[in-house]
């Protein structure tokens, strides 16, 4: 399984917005959206992706505007 196939069933399992993702993983919103056009990620990234993934999902008010 690819790592963009894994963040995909985390967005879907979690009801998600890639941006929201992106932010939450990396703090990139552009994260996924690359990804889905081909960006490969440095060592270093596709390590925070996968510690998020593996993670405990964030709560709903994480990441809300104050």
């Amino acid at each position: 399984m690819t790592i963009l196939s894994e963040v995909e069933r985390y967005m879907r399992a979690h009801d998600m917005p890639r941006t929201k993702f992106g932010r939450l993983a990396v703090g990139d919103p552009r994260l996924v959206g690359d990804m889905r056009n081909g960006r490969e990620l440095r060592p270093e990234t596709h390590a925070r992706v996968k510690a998020f993934l593996a993670a405990p999902p964030p709560s709903a008010g994480t990441g809300a505007a104050r």
